[in-house]
């Protein structure tokens, strides 16, 4: 292992792994000693092993918080969507996974394709500065878009103010259209939400290592295994970069 690569990577001696707790696909639960368990810190751990230090996580409740430490030595790897603006100062990695993100509407609702959300007094719920969140900063143009702190925030808002669309990730959108009869889940994807692995713009020779493991990993069935370890429905392995 090239030292530049571990000095950079672990500075502190170990690798300190920047995990976003609010994406319920990645991070599953929690083992006995409250460490987060799931697909990305699974991955995070295989980086510290093929490192040889030991892995060590830092959670955050919200990935805009965590994007936001990075540069303030805080993490050293990141696990988070990789989204334009997160990439100003975050080396990203390929996507090593991908979640399809579209829209669910109420009973009844007029609204039958992903082409009518953007349109005047259409209002949009959506958990704040998620990816798909970003990705709506940039897209959405006429429609009204009302940001909650938390997944559970943005249902509880569509629900009680009886808004026109709810986004989010199709795993959760399943969910929550079970709690909501008559709803409907419209047909394809807005985005897909890239799952990548960054670290800050400095350390280059940290980020072309982390490029080569998330080939590997793709290409060798490791990111398949780890979805199929942890059951998850809804997250698919990204293609080859």
């Amino acid at each position: 292992m090239n030292d530049e690569i571990r000095a950079q990577l672990a500075p502190t001696g170990v690798l300190r792994a920047g995990t976003n707790m609010g994406n319920f696909l990645l991070v599953t639960g929690r083992s006995a000693s409250g460490d987060p368990e799931g697909v990305s810190p699974d991955m995070a751990r295989a980086i510290a092993e093929r490192i040889g230090v030991p892995v060590q996580y830092v959670p955050y409740a919200r990935p805009g918080d965590l994007a936001d430490d990075v540069g303030q030595d805080k993490w050293d790897i990141a696990l988070i969507g990789a989204e334009p603006q997160r990439a100003e100062k975050i080396a990203f990695t390929a996507a090593y996974a991908e979640i399809e993100a579209t829209y669910l509407v109420p009973a009844r609702s007029p609204i039958t394709s992903l082409a009518e959300v953007d349109r005047p007094g259409v209002r949009i719920a959506v958990t704040a500065r998620a990816a798909y969140d970003l990705w709506l900063a940039r897209n959405i143009h006429h429609a009204t878009v009302l940001r909650s702190d938390s997944l559970d925030g943005a249902y509880q808002q569509f629900v009680a103010e009886g808004l026109d669309v709810l986004a989010g990730l199709r795993p959760r959108l399943l969910t929550d259209a079970e709690s909501l009869p008559g709803s409907r889940i419209l047909d394809g994807q807005f985005t897909a939400v890239q799952q990548a692995i960054g670290t800050a713009r400095a350390n280059t020779a940290a980020a072309a290592f982390l490029h080569v493991f998330v080939e590997e990993a793709k290409a060798s069935g490791l990111v398949a295994g780890l979805i199929a370890k942890h059951g998850v429905r809804g997250l698919s392995v990204a293609p080859a970069a």
